[in-house]
């Protein structure tokens, strides 16, 4: 038996029977723009303590892990990732409940959902949420934003876990929270957030709601896709330089930037993680020597090359 067979037999022995896991799982299944190599274990915890053990297994066998949502703003390599891949898409990730003019998710709740259920109470500022294609956790981790809402701006608070498995619940002036990052979240893995909305009619949140999707649909493409590729310049926006450069439909093997936005790169069928990395390089590259600006990626670049 190979050492990632043996180590993911000894990890079932740690936890429940609900607990998925798997070995040698393409990350292409699970990011949203289609690109990336195998993790060497993955595992779906059936709840937090499971989680914790996840935890201490990984500290015990020294093990690296990450934690994924539905994949969007991450780009793995082709030779997949070392260690240990969490996902937080069991049933107990996914709840949500109401408060007063708050509501309380768990990190696998999507954005989308959350957005929705917040319309159903009547409740404003978080309609930006339902255009960004990632969950709870991972708009928690990039401090995601949209339509100029941000995910740390509607915040109260957030119940996280340690690599020790323990339980903290930190209030945002007590977290390093960044323009796309939250850097607390680097060795911490949120379990739930609570968002503070703001009553309105919900005829009102609708046509906010309705206004985005079609601002989103008409500005952005359909194909696979991990989001917003590069941080926005203080200068001018990333999409409107790449564009200014001449780079929409600029192409590496089958990686290409959007037509329709320039600061999204697109899977058009085949394409393997180094095309996407050579492609966001040339931007950079360009962007440097005609602009004399930094573009800095927006999205997470993780595992090793193949």
């Amino acid at each position: 038996m190979n050492r990632i067979a043996d180590l993911s037999v000894q990890l079932s022995g740690c936890v429940s029977s609900e607990t998925i896991i798997r070995r040698d799982e393409p990350m292409a299944r699970h990011t949203t723009l289609r690109v990336g190599g195998p993790a060497d274990i993955y595992v779906e915890p059936a709840g937090e303590a499971d989680l914790a053990a996840v935890l201490r297994f990984c500290s015990e066998q020294r093990l690296n892990w990450l934690v994924i949502g539905r994949g969007s703003n991450l780009v793995v390599r082709d030779g997949g990732i070392r260690g240990i891949v969490v996902a937080l898409s069991s049933p107990v990730f996914a709840q949500i409940t109401q408060a007063g003019h708050c509501l309380r998710a768990g990190a696998g709740v999507r954005l989308k959902q959350l957005a929705v259920e917040a319309r159903r109470w009547g409740l404003s500022g978080l309609e930006f949420l339902a255009g960004i294609p990632g969950t709870v956790g991972g708009a928690l981790r990039m401090n995601a934003g949209a339509m100029g809402g941000e995910t740390f701006r509607i915040v109260v608070s957030v119940r996280m876990m340690t690599e020790s498995g323990e339980i903290q619940e930190l209030v945002p002036a007590e977290m390093t929270v960044t323009y796309r990052n939250c850097q607390t979240l680097k060795s911490r893995i949120a379990l739930a957030a609570v968002f503070q909305g703001v009553p309105a009619e919900r005829k009102a949140i609708e046509a906010k709601m309705k206004a985005g999707s079609e601002k989103r649909w008409s500005s952005q493409p359909a194909a696979p896709s991990a989001g917003c590729m590069f941080k926005n310049p203080t200068a001018i926006p990333a999409g409107k330089l790449i564009d200014e450069l001449g780079l929409k439909g600029a192409s590496v093997g089958g990686a290409r930037i959007s037509l329709e936005h320039g600061n999204f790169l697109v899977n058009d069928g085949g394409a393997s993680a180094k095309e996407v990395l050579a492609l966001m390089e040339l931007a950079q590259a360009r962007a440097k020597a005609e602009r004399g600006i930094e573009l800095h990626p927006e999205v997470e670049i993780v595992g090793v090359d193949g």
